[in-house]
């Protein structure tokens, strides 16, 4: 997939975006191009209009145009208000040169438009890379392009099982998803992100029997914890007193069996609270996946595929 509508801030700060907004000539030229540019959003109208630098020039988007669904009102005013001192997503849709200094005329609603385009003739199982907006407790809404926001369901953010999605991601973290679908009626993209973190044998082979590692305890059963090495890895460690989900522990790794799909660890000591989640690691970051294998060949346990 081209990289013409990356998630907002990712263009700021481009030569190539620099180079347009510096002069008036190449923004006469983007604006006949559709091209989708960024600036900031430096206020906000009691209308609701967007003030936006754009290099030397100033720029408005009116309020129907700050974002889709602000028009239609199935979009809540805060998506214009939130932009207020961030990067925002445009594109030119008219240059007034009366006194000095021209005044561009902006449209973000068009820019999600185009994004949301792209997105819909994605085929299923294409990488993206994408922007963390916010976390709620089902999951994890991002910014897949120009401002256009789609979420990740938590059952979808690790094969590990996770408590909230702000135990794997932080607001503004860069990460990728997968395009598992698409509706073009409803104008909606489905998304996931555990097949990207890799299947159990990549993950196994990071670890080995013998070593000491930290993890974090994902689940407390009367027969044992769930202890996540990393977030499409778990296993399970033997009944330790004193221990809480979300708790960072470091654990011994007594044996590693592929044919079962199984961990055996146990816990040494607790270790001390992090606020932050661990720094993801990505096996796939583009291209597209059309099939994900995630159990070994010799497991003898129900297989865990997907087709895409």
């Amino acid at each position: 997939m081209s990289n013409l509508y990356l998630p907002e801030g990712r263009l700021l700060h481009t030569p190539e975006n620099r180079a347009v907004c510096a002069h008036l000539d190449a923004l006469h030229r983007a604006m006949e191009e559709e091209t989708v540019l960024e600036g900031r959003a430096v206020l906000c109208t009691p209308d609701h209009d967007l003030s936006v630098a754009v290099g030397p020039f100033a720029g408005r988007i009116p309020r129907e145009e700050a974002a889709l669904g602000i028009r239609e009102g199935t979009a809540r005013e805060i998506a214009i208000l939130s932009r207020v001192g961030k990067p925002i997503a445009f594109t030119v849709t008219g240059i007034a040169s009366a006194g000095e200094a021209p005044t561009l005329l902006l449209s973000r609603r068009r820019a999600q438009e185009l994004a949301l385009g792209r997105l819909l003739d994605c085929p299923p199982g294409q990488v993206l890379p994408a922007t963390v907006t916010h976390l709620e407790g089902f999951g994890a809404f991002v910014d897949v392009g120009c401002g256009f926001v789609s979420m990740i369901g938590i059952e979808n953010c690790s094969v590990s099982r996770i408590s909230h999605p702000a135990c794997r991601f932080t607001v503004g973290q860069e990460i990728y998803v997968l395009l598992t679908g698409a509706d073009r009626d409803l104008g909606r993209v489905y998304l996931s992100h555990k097949e990207l973190l890799g299947t159990w044998e990549e993950n196994a082979a990071r670890f080995a029997p013998g070593m000491t590692v930290p993890g974090w305890v994902r689940g407390v059963k009367p027969y044992g914890s769930f202890i996540e090495l990393a977030p499409n890895f778990t296993g399970l460690a033997d009944q330790t007193e004193g221990l809480a989900e979300n708790d960072r522990v470091s654990v011994y790794i007594k044996a590693i069996l592929p044919d079962r799909m199984k961990v055996k660890l146990s816990v040494l000591s607790k270790l001390e609270p992090s606020s932050k989640p661990e720094p993801l690691f990505y096996f796939i970051t583009s291209g597209q996946l059309r099939r994900w294998a995630y159990s070994p060949a010799e497991c003898t346990r129900t297989r865990i595929v997907r087709e895409y």
